[in-house]
């Protein structure tokens, strides 16, 4: 990598992040698979119905621990919104359209605390829908009833979440996979997507350039 790259997160985030990304990815198209006859081939690779459903009962518990870490690491910073937010969602963070000015953001921008809020929340009742689903017997029947419907309705608001993430992470602001790949991003990237961030590191002294120790 090249020198002066400056470090926005660290191996342990990067791990949560992947273990929650790679985990929700496999549910979706597990439950897809199972939500979808159109789908039902992928049923057929992993050998039956009975196989796909223990991947998918599985995988939920490898999600809810990634779930768990997530919100604990993240919650304080990424959970909460500060007044001057309202003027970033105002602009859309220039996103959806031509903005001369966007308000800076910190760490995480607004666009960033919904995404976090939005999984944080949906993943929860996912798996406590996933688990009452996957032991009914436990439960009064009218409750497994609810359970398939909401279960499959914040299915569908996860994946499109899912779906906006991936793209603002790619192509929709290049640049910004770095910070979950590598850990590393350019001094001008940081500046226009985290500005304000940017300043309170600096002034803390605690920004750290690749190559070149703290800053």
């Amino acid at each position: 990598m090249q020198k002066g790259l400056i470090k926005v997160t660290d191996p342990v985030e990067r791990l949560i992040h992947w273990g929650l990304a790679v985990s929700c990815l496999i549910l979706i198209v597990t439950g897809m698979g199972m939500m979808f006859r159109s789908f039902n081939f992928i049923a057929t690779i992993l050998g039956g119905l009975k196989h796909l459903i223990y991947v998918h009962n599985f995988t939920g518990l490898a999600f809810t621990a990634a779930l768990v870490f997530t919100i604990l690491k993240w919650w304080k910073e990424a959970g909460v919104f500060a007044p001057e937010d309202v003027e970033w969602l105002k602009a859309a963070g220039g996103y959806l359209w031509h903005t001369d000015q966007v308000p800076e953001a910190g760490r995480y921008n607004p666009g960033q605390k919904v995404f976090f809020i939005t999984v944080s929340t949906c993943g929860v009742i996912m798996v406590i829908t996933g688990l009452i689903m996957w032991f009914p017997l436990s439960f009064p029947v009218w409750l497994v009833r609810w359970m398939y419907p909401l279960h499959a309705l914040w299915f569908i608001t996860i994946m499109a979440f899912f779906i906006i993430h991936f793209y603002l992470g790619t192509g929709g602001s290049p640049g910004s996979s770095a910070a979950m790949f590598t850990g590393w991003v350019t001094k001008d990237w940081l500046r226009k997507q985290h500005g304000k961030w940017l300043k309170e590191i600096e002034k803390k002294n605690k920004l750290e350039i690749l190559g070149g120790g703290k800053d």
